[in-house]
């Protein structure tokens, strides 16, 4: 049977893309603006950046999708926005690891969900990954060493494991609409997050302050532009080349990421207890990502 070989160049592109993404919780802390905005921005920019890109490489999007997939679409996409300003908030109660961490409980979630929705048994070692993931959740909450956490800390988890399940959400509407141009897909969501998020801004008055430095100028179009634009189209453009299941692993490269530059730029520190979660959580969605191959 012919297998499909990773492409280098494949490769250097999704480890850039995870790179990336590890660091826009770094990116979020130096950005004074509401999460409702950062959010919008990140859709409008990145809805942008990628159109231009297709262009750029002559390619076309046709959108030639039924109603039903239009409306799944626009629905997921709205998601993500509700999804981005979770996360967002997450950053802003708690550590960039422990937010990403929560974050990276989703895998965990869709699993446990999988039985209700695609009718998919819950094989043992999905199960026990489920299991460990969830206990190192506990880890990582710090239940364990100090009690209940501080009011800070547990609205930084809570919203994390809220973008999580949401995060789940649009991993599940995604299963359902199988076939469609990566790009396409991604046009309509990140299109339909920005322009969800607009009724809200407008009913909570929420805007871009006027005082905003050039840095924060900067940053704020950087997330736009480098972890939501080119990060993307990095991605998508990576996949082709790559066996599924080394796409799947290397996924996890981006909360390792995180980790790592929190501890560095941030200076942010984990416990053992932490760290030993942190590798409960990772360690657990790997080996469910992979149990195919086995």
């Amino acid at each position: 049977m012919y297998t499909q070989k990773n492409d280098r160049k494949s490769l250097v592109m999704i480890l850039i893309a995870m790179a990336i993404w590890g660091s826009v919780g770094i990116f979020r802390r130096f950005i004074p603006v509401p999460s409702s905005i950062l959010a919008c921005c990140r859709g409008i920019i990145g809805t942008l950046f990628l159109i231009l890109f297709v262009k750029v490489q002559r390619k076309k999007l046709y959108f030639s999708l039924s109603r039903r997939q239009i409306l799944l679409l626009i629905l997921s996409g709205a998601v993500m926005g509700v999804n981005w300003i979770l996360l967002f908030e997450a950053y802003n109660y708690t550590s960039v690891a422990i937010a990403t961490l929560c974050y990276y409980m989703a895998p965990t979630i869709v699993v446990l969900l999988s039985p209700v929705l695609f009718r998919e048994k819950i094989t043992l070692r999905k199960g026990l990954c489920a299991l460990i993931a969830v206990i190192g959740m506990v880890f990582v909450s710090g239940v364990i060493e100090n009690g209940m956490p501080g009011l800070s800390e547990l609205k930084g988890i809570l919203f994390g494991l809220g973008a999580a399940v949401l995060y789940a959400c649009v991993v599940i509407i995604n299963k359902k609409l199988p076939g469609i141009d990566p790009f396409e897909k991604t046009v309509i969501q990140l299109g339909a997050s920005a322009l969800a998020l607009v009724p809200y801004l407008l009913l909570t008055g929420e805007r871009i302050p006027t005082d905003l430095s050039l840095s924060a100028v900067m940053m704020l179009l950087i997330v736009g532009l480098v972890h939501t634009g080119i990060a993307y189209a990095m991605y998508f453009g990576s996949v082709d080349g790559l066996q599924a299941q080394t796409v799947a692993i290397l996924s996890y490269l981006d909360p390792i990421t995180a980790l790592i530059l929190s501890a560095l730029v941030l200076h942010e520190k984990m416990t053992v207890f932490g760290i030993i979660g942190a590798v409960l959580i990772i360690g657990a969605a790997l080996v469910s990502e992979t149990e195919k191959s086995s």
